[in-house]
């Protein structure tokens, strides 16, 4: 009885750090950009310019925080605390914005163009929120992904929200945000996607 108690709580953060690392918003951005490449144009060409992009939206991004993670700046590669968020929400920004001014001159499609523009929408409403609250950036990236799908391949992919549940559960459970933070995230990725996307495209 008292391995079972032991055991289930354990079994449960596994869970949770599987679901937050596996579904971290780096590999989220950088799946949905390619996925996007190539539906824009159903070539390898258009899964290359989503690469690309990814490179300055997910992989740069990401490789500057864990850098600095490792450095001390900051908690670890989620940047849990709150005041520490702004230099890495800062260089993300940075990254995305000379990405999507390359993207331009490189004549790249148009949706992979919009995603970029949503992406910078999402990072500064994120940016906004974060001087007052810690949202979560792993639900507000689940759902914009969700978001864009719905609008550019198909409504039947809404059903994706199941798996930003599944975030949630995970961001909880591992105490890195409240429910609240989840959901909040969650309605601000939907909304900076639907909006900027769809306007775009």
């Amino acid at each position: 009885m008292s391995t079972t108690a032991t055991t289930a709580p354990s079994s449960e953060r596994r869970s949770a750090r599987l679901i937050t690392e596996v579904l971290a918003p780096a590999n989220l951005v950088i799946t949905i950009l390619v996925v996007i490449g190539w539906h824009s144009t159903t070539s390898l060409s258009g899964a290359g310019w989503g690469l690309l992009a990814g490179l300055f939206c997910g992989g740069l991004p990401i490789a500057f925080i864990i850098a600095g993670a490792r450095r001390g700046h900051w908690t670890d590669k989620h940047v849990k605390v709150r005041s520490q968020r702004w230099i890495p929400l800062g260089a993300t920004l940075a990254s995305v914005l000379v990405g999507t001014a390359l993207l331009a001159l490189l004549d790249a499609p148009q949706d992979v163009i919009a995603l970029v523009f949503a992406m910078i929408a999402g990072l500064l409403l994120t940016m906004l929120v974060t001087i007052w609250w810690k949202v979560s950036v792993h639900t507000a990236v689940a759902s914009g992904v969700v978001s864009i799908l719905a609008v550019a391949v198909s409504p039947w992919t809404l059903l994706g929200y199941a798996v930003v549940a599944a975030i949630a559960w995970s961001r909880a459970s591992l105490r890195d945000h409240t429910p609240a933070q989840t959901i909040a995230g969650a309605v601000l990725g939907t909304v900076a996607a639907v909006s900027v996307f769809a306007a775009l495209r």
